[in-house]
C-alpha cells in the first residue's frame, strides 16, 4: 500500500478527507484492500510501485511474487550490520527522530503529547523509562520492511494491542496521537549493552500488518526479528536514562529539527554506561 504524500495530505489536511478516512475505518474497507493486495490480481501493481519508489528488482532475483503482498515482504539474502558490541544499530531502514522522555513520563512528538503509560500499557514497567530516550524510526514505501535486533539479549512476550491504522507521515502525527491510536506490538528486550529496551512496532495506514517471528527466546545482534506487511510503518525504541548516546552527526541533524535517514544495521550511537545485564 503506497502512502502517497498528496493522498495523505488530502485525507488528513482537509475536512472532506478526514470524513472519508473515518468512513473507510468505520466500514472496514481495509479488509477488502488487504484481500486484494494478497491476491494474484494485484501482481500488476508491482512493476509500477518498484519504479515509482526506485526499488531495484534485480536485488531479489530468484524470488517469485504471486501478489503485491508477496513483493512487499521480499527478503534480502544478507544484511550488513555493525557488530561492535558497544555500538547501537538501527533496527530498520527509515527516518530517525529522537525525543527525551521527561521525568514524569511525558514527551512531545510533532504536535501531540504522549504519556509512556499510553504507549506502553504496563504502568510499573513504563516508570523505569522516565527520564530516558525515545527513538522513532519511520519506514517509507521504498524501505526494506524487515527489522533486526539491536543487540544480543533475551526477548520476552509479544504484546498485541488492537487499534486504528492511521498514516505515520508527519501531517497525520500533527492531527492525531497515532503512536497510541494505531495497532501495535510491544516487546521487552533485555539487552547486554543497553539494559532493558522496549521495542514497539506500529502499523500504518489501513493495512499495517506486524509479524514478529519469535518470543521468549535468546537473540543476537543483527538477527532478523520480524517484518511489516503491506504498508509503511514505524518502530519505537524506549531506553532508560543514561543508557545511550547518539552519534554526533546524528545529534546535529536532529537538533536542526530534521529526521535522519538510516539503514538497517548501521551504527547510530553508543553504549553510554555499562548495562546491568552484562556479565
Amino acid at each position: 500500500m503506497n502512502e502517497n504524500s498528496s493522498s495523505v495530505h488530502f485525507l488528513y489536511g482537509t475536512t472532506i478527507g478526514r470524513f472519508l478516512l473515518l468512513l473507510i475505518q468505520t466500514c472496514r474497507m481495509d479488509l477488502l484492500i488487504v484481500k486484494f493486495l494478497r491476491s494474484p490480481l494485484s501482481r500488476f501493481i508491482i512493476s509500477g510501485y518498484a519504479k515509482r519508489h526506485n526499488i531495484s528488482l534485480h536485488e531479489f532475483n530468484g524470488q517469485t511474487f504471486h501478489s503485491f503482498g508477496d513483493f512487499f515482504v521480499r527478503k534480502k539474502d544478507r544484511i550488513e550490520a555493525d557488530l561492535t558490541p558497544s555500538h547501537l544499530i538501527s533496527p530498520c531502514d527509515g527516518y530517525l527522530s529522537a525525543f527525551p522522555i521527561q521525568e514524569d513520563g511525558c514527551f512531545f512528538i510533532k504536535g501531540s503529547y504522549y504519556r509512556l503509560c499510553d504507549l506502553l500499557p504496563d504502568f510499573e514497567l513504563s516508570k523505569i523509562f522516565h527520564g530516558g530516550d525515545c527513538l522513532i524510526f519511520r519506514l517509507c514505501a521504498s524501505d526494506y520492511h524487515h527489522y533486526c535486533y539491536i543487540d544480543n539479549g533475551l526477548q520476552g512476550k509479544n504484546h498485541y494491542i488492537p487499534g486504528k491504522l492511521h498514516s505515520v507521515q508527519p501531517i497525520a502525527c500533527e492531527k492525531y496521537p497515532v503512536y497510541t491510536l494505531n495497532r501495535r506490538v510491544w516487546t521487552m528486550l533485555s539487552t547486554e549493552h543497553f539494559g532493558p529496551v522496549v521495542q514497539t512496532e506500529i502499523g500504518a495506514f489501513i493495512v499495517g500488518g506486524i509479524v514478529n517471528e519469535r518470543e521468549n527466546t535468546r537473540f543476537f545482534k543483527g538477527e532478523e526479528m520480524g517484518h511489516f506487511e503491506l504498508s509503511g510503518s514505524t518502530i519505537v525504541l524506549l531506553f532508560q536514562k543514561g543508557r545511550i548516546s547518539l552519534s554526533p552527526h546524528i545529534e546535529r541533524q536532529l537538533a536542526d529539527g530534521r529526521e535522519v535517514r538510516v539503514k538497517q544495521g548501521m551504527c547510530i550511537g553508543n553504549q553510554k554506561t555499562p548495562s546491568i545485564y552484562e556479565d
